[in-house]
């Protein structure tokens, strides 16, 4: 972190969503374009043209990408370095992967703010039709926008969609005049966290593991059940393994292993790729696993089990 030098603010989503309008407005606004030398890289072409004749300073540069294969790390520090610009905008294309952009980046650039915007009327099709892409804009945002939304009834079905892939972002309803909503559908635990031991079943274990390090405290000395793969090495200390379960957002290609800290004084009985029915207290510590504070389990038991089917072996959000 402390090579990034370079704040760059990503606006993403489909065409027609509204964020060239919404770049648009706060590069008016003197506010935040207030003299500080900016580029703005352009990753397609919507209906809303830029008129920099309306931004509120001329510190703003404008640099294209037409194609996936012009976003390399030289192209892009080339480019701000051009431009002597000290904070970057993107607008980037809906219809690319965002890893192919932070793949790109310079070693001194970093994430300031992910914003996705949407159109209500559209977005269902969006996630029916290109579920892939519509999760790929979600899984890291800090906020989603949902432009032209006119009927309440219509904040469930987008709820739901932001919240299959996670509970980390934000969610605005943008009715027009001036009329902004902050989502306030709340969304119920399928597992009893006051309970004396708090069973997590298969289907929830991604829920859990995202709603535990989003709310660290709230598991702090609770005791929890559920079934794991483990992961153990010669690399990690001595008396500690992992715990988790591969999770998916989308498909199987982008899964990956969701696991927390164990300390158990048999830990030698745990290989990698052995399954097993955890019980353990949680303790909210710093790990250097975590290099921070994260969830350490400290195992009761471990009752060793077959492997699931390979189905059932990967876990989504739902």
């Amino acid at each position: 972190m402390s090579r990034i030098q370079i704040p760059v603010f990503i606006f993403t989503g489909f065409l027609d969503s509204g964020k060239t309008v919404f770049i648009k407005n706060i590069l008016a606004d003197e506010r935040f374009n207030n003299g500080i030398k900016t580029l703005l890289i352009v990753c397609e072409e919507g209906e809303e043209e830029y008129d920099f004749s309306e931004f509120a300073s001329d510190s703003v540069v404008r640099f294209d990408i037409d194609s996936e294969k012009e976003l390399t790390a030289e192209n892009l520090e080339s480019a701000r370095k051009r431009a002597d610009a000290k904070r970057i905008l993107i607008e980037y294309n809906g219809m690319w992967m965002l890893d192919t952009l932070f793949s790109a980046f310079p070693r001194n650039w970093g994430v300031a703010q992910e914003l996705t915007f949407a159109d209500a009327k559209s977005y269902a099709s969006y996630n029916a039709n290109m579920r892939n892409l519509v999760v790929d804009k979600l899984k890291s945002c800090d906020t989603i926008t949902f432009n032209r939304i006119d009927n309440e009834s219509e904040k469930q079905p987008l709820h739901d969609i932001v919240r299959s892939v996670g509970r980390g972002t934000e969610i605005l309803y943008d009715f027009g005049g001036g009329r902004l909503e902050i989502d306030d559908i709340v969304d119920p635990l399928p597992f009893d966290v006051e309970a004396d031991e708090i069973e997590i079943g298969d289907r929830d274990y991604a829920l859990w593991y995202a709603d535990t390090m989003e709310n660290l405290m709230r598991y702090d000395g609770k005791t929890v059940k559920f079934k794991a793969f483990f992961g153990n090495d010669q690399q990690m200390p001595k008396g500690t393994f992992l715990a988790g379960r591969h999770i998916m957002t989308c498909c199987a290609n982008d899964a990956r292993f969701a696991g927390m800290v164990c300390i158990w004084n048999e830990a030698d009985k745990v290989k990698t790729g052995m399954w097993g029915i955890v019980t353990a207290k949680i303790s909210v510590e710093s790990n250097k696993i975590y290099r921070s504070k994260g969830p350490v389990l400290y195992i009761k038991d471990i009752e060793f089990c077959k492997a699931p089917p390979q189905d059932e072996q990967m876990v989504m959000f739902t």
